[in-house]
């Protein structure tokens, strides 16, 4: 059994971007429109839209509506709150990118709430685009950022308990690494996104996952598309699964072709598929968007003119 499809893809020939010229597709049929993943998406999307719908830029929508999640203390996966390492420390990662390639990201980040905007500050204010561990730290708060205790009580009782039983070890699960990442189309025909998470729970400390690094966890190309991933991010890592999936769009394929092949890669690289949850979404020039995942169970929070919904993922395999 399968769900419903989660594309809007244009089925007309002549509605195709073409590989042979992507630089100039066709006007959008959808703009604004902003998706981003899993059901808390749909309160970051709130913020984004209003961005949007006041003509505002896609960056800027990208980064005040992921704020929404990592400012959220019951959300366990990102931000304030989410579950730390296997140390007890909750390290942050995260990336931007806008429609000039222009991108910023920050790995390893502790102690600030809003890792995407330290990631901004990197894009626009340095020559680099990635800071990790100490530094990013250190250039978050010469920026003005604020240290902040990351880690709750609900999410140290959690840590806690699984220290009992855990042998020190990490835990790969469906429930434990569902960053938030969100794709932006604006009235200007700009695209852009952005990718934020606490990342895997209970991980050796000093792990970084797919979500700070750029290709990996989040790519954007204005001539043609972009994407971002979310679940384990050693398996997107592996394949670059957010600069394929654009490529695909690149090749002629629709934002939903484009995910379902690079989940269908995502599956051929690995022997083993237990709990190797990954999940994709794509937005191209037109406002297609598109969606697909490993195993059952990935959804994304859509808003355009005529839509604010949770739309199901198809999916390749159902969980034992």
């Amino acid at each position: 059994m399968t769900a419903p499809a989660c594309s809007n893809t244009i089925d007309q020939n002549e509605n195709v971007i073409e590989a042979e010229n992507p630089s100039n597709p066709l006007p959008s049929i959808a703009k604004p429109i902003v998706v981003s993943t899993w059901n808390h998406g749909l309160e970051a999307n709130k913020v984004a839209w209003k961005i949007l719908r006041e003509n505002g830029k896609a960056l800027d929508a990208v980064e005040q509506g992921v704020r929404v999640t990592e400012s959220d203390p019951d959300n366990m996966s990102v931000g304030l709150g989410g579950l730390p390492d296997r140390d007890g420390k909750v390290t942050l990662d995260a990336c931007i990118m806008d429609h000039e390639s222009n991108c910023g990201a920050v790995a390893f980040l502790q102690d600030i709430e809003n890792p995407i905007s330290v990631a901004r500050k990197v894009m626009e204010e340095t020559p680099h685009v990635m800071l990790a561990g100490d530094g990013a730290l250190t250039f978050a708060l010469e920026k003005g950022f604020e240290k902040t205790n990351l880690l709750t009580d609900k999410a140290k009782e959690a840590w806690q308990n699984w220290l009992k039983e855990s042998d020190y070890q990490p835990v790969i699960n469906s429930e434990n690494h569902d960053t938030i990442g969100m794709l932006a189309l604006d009235n200007e025909g700009n695209l852009a996104g952005a990718c934020t998470t606490s990342g895997m729970a209970y991980k050796i400390h000093g792990r970084v996952g797919d979500s700070p690094i750029i290709g990996a966890g989040l790519f954007v190309d204005n001539e043609i598309g972009a994407a971002c991933a979310t679940g384990v991010g050693e398996a997107v890592i592996r394949t670059a699964g957010s600069a394929i999936v654009v490529e695909l769009m690149r090749q002629g394929k629709s934002p939903q072709e484009a995910c379902e092949t690079a989940v269908a890669r995502i599956i051929s690289k690995h022997k083993s598929l237990d709990n190797l949850q990954v999940g994709f979404i794509a937005l191209n020039k037109h406002g297609e968007y598109g969606c697909h995942s490993v195993y059952a169970g990935f959804n994304i929070a859509l808003r355009d003119q005529e839509h604010e919904e949770m739309v199901d993922a198809k999916y390749e395999m159902e969980w034992d």
